[in-house]
């Protein structure tokens, strides 16, 4: 399996517009798309503008197929003007926890 943790920097104050619109793309990935195991949205406690999007895949393939739904596409108009900058994990998922 396939992860990223987004490491997300949000314009001041945009954190509510940016959890808005991330909820439609949110729902969906893991609702619609077979190869999303898991995406998560996780609000930084130290940083109000500082959020972590953690997504989990099959595979990179299952990731590059998200990149081309139509919630994400969607939700991109959306998002990028709130967002200042973000840096990117990946990682190989070791272990998943079944209960999800």
């Amino acid at each position: 399996m396939y992860s990223i943790l987004l490491k997300t920097r949000l314009k001041p104050g945009s954190r509510e517009a940016f959890l808005s619109a991330m909820r439609t793309n949110v729902a969906a990935s893991v609702r619609d798309e077979p190869g999303c195991l898991c995406f998560d949205v996780l609000l930084d406690r130290s940083d109000e503008n500082l959020v972590w999007l953690y997504e989990v895949y099959v595979d990179e393939a299952a990731l590059d197929a998200h990149m081309q739904t139509a919630h994400f596409l969607a939700s991109r108009p959306q998002v990028e003007p709130l967002i200042v900058g973000q840096e990117v994990i990946e990682a190989d998922v070791a272990l998943l926890n079944p209960a999800r």
